[in-house]
C-alpha cells in the first residue's frame, strides 16, 4: 500500500485531509525526493506513477480514467477546487489530501506550487501498436525527442490538428513526465499512445505492413514539400519526426515512403521539431 493512513486526520467533503507536520515523511517521497526515472518504475511498469498539477490538466486526467493515488494541496485550496473535483468524479475517499501552507509545500517540493496541488496518479497500461493503429487514418511517430517542452507540445498539437494516435521510440522523453503533462494540457491522457520497438527498420516495416504510409520530415535533396498532393491522398499516413538538432538518422528517411520538408524563407533552415509537428499536422489533416 502506497500510503497508509496517518495516526491522526479528519475527514472533509469525503476527503482524508492529512496535515503536514513533517516534510521528510517518507509517504511524500513521491512529490518532492522521487526522480522521475523512479516514478517511473522501468523494472515494474505496472507499478509506476506520475505526477500532474493544475485544476485543468488533474480534471483531464480523471476524465480520461487515470487512477488518483494521492494529493499533494494547498490549504486554501481545498474547500474551493478540491471539494468539488472529489465530488465531481467520484474520488475515494481513503485518497490521500496532504495539505500546508505555502511556504510548507515550498520547502517539500522545491518550487511554489503555482496552480494549487498536486496528484499523483497510477501509470495506465499502455496498448499495443497494433490496437493503437487499428481504425486510423493519421499518426505520427516521434522518433528520440527528448526534449519534455517539446512532447508536451507535440501531444497537443497533434490533439488540436486531426491525428489520430502517437507512437514513441524508446529513446523519447517519457510524455507523462511532470513538465510533460504540463505543456501537453493534459492532452497527454486525451492522445492514444504507445511506444514502437526495433525502430527504424522492423518498426517502420511494421507500420508499412499495417497500411500505412510513411512520410518522414527531413531535409533531403529528395523532400517534396509539405503540401504536395501526394501526401494528402494517402488514407492512412504516418508522420515521422526526428530528434531535436539532428533530426532523422539516414536509415529512417531511406526506409520511408516520402520525404516531406517545410519550405523557410529568409535563410531560415528549419523550425523547432514542435513547431513542425504543428505546421505537419495541420497540412496533412483529414
Amino acid at each position: 500500500m502506497l500510503f497508509p493512513k496517518f495516526r491522526h486526520f479528519r475527514i472533509f467533503a469525503s476527503m482524508n485531509i492529512v496535515h503536514i507536520d513533517n516534510i521528510n515523511n517518507p509517504q511524500l517521497d513521491v512529490f518532492a525526493r522521487l526522480t522521475e526515472s523512479q516514478l517511473r518504475n522501468r523494472l515494474e511498469p505496472q507499478k509506476g506513477i506520475f505526477i500532474a498539477e493544475s485544476l485543468k490538466v488533474i480534471r483531464i486526467a480523471l476524465q480520461c480514467a487515470m487512477k488518483p493515488i494521492a494529493f499533494l494541496a494547498e490549504q486554501k485550496f481545498i474547500d474551493t477546487q478540491l471539494a468539488p473535483l472529489f465530488s465531481s468524479y467520484s474520488i475515494p475517499p481513503d485518497v490521500p489530501v496532504f495539505s500546508a501552507d505555502r511556504s510548507t509545500l515550498s520547502s517539500l517540493t522545491g518550487y511554489e506550487l503555482s496552480r494549487g496541488f498536486l496528484c499523483a496518479f497510477h501509470r495506465p497500461v499502455l496498448p499495443s501498436v497494433e490496437q493503437i493503429c487499428s481504425g486510423k487514418r493519421r499518426i505520427a511517430i516521434m522518433d528520440s525527442v527528448v526534449n519534455s517542452t517539446n512532447t508536451g507540445a507535440i501531444f497537443r498539437a497533434s490533439t488540436a490538428l486531426g491525428v489520430d494516435a502517437l507512437l514513441l521510440t524508446p529513446t523519447c522523453c517519457d510524455p507523462l513526465n511532470r513538465r510533460s503533462v504540463r505543456v501537453s494540457m493534459g492532452t497527454v491522457f486525451q492522445m492514444p499512445w504507445t511506444y514502437i520497438d526495433n525502430w527504424p527498420n522492423e518498426g517502420i516495416e511494421r507500420l508499412h505492413h499495417l497500411g500505412f504510409a510513411t512520410v518522414a520530415l527531413a531535409l533531403s535533396d529528395n523532400a517534396v514539400n509539405i503540401d504536395d498532393p501526394r501526401l494528402k491522398s494517402n488514407n492512412r499516413l504516418a508522420i515521422v519526426m526526428g530528434t531535436e538538432g539532428d533530426g532523422l538518422a539516414p536509415a529512417t528517411i531511406q526506409a520511408c515512403t516520402h520525404v516531406a520538408k517545410i519550405p523557410m524563407q529568409h535563410g531560415v533552415d528549419s523550425l523547432n521539431v514542435a513547431a513542425a509537428a504543428a505546421v505537419a499536422f495541420w497540412e496533412l489533416r483529414v
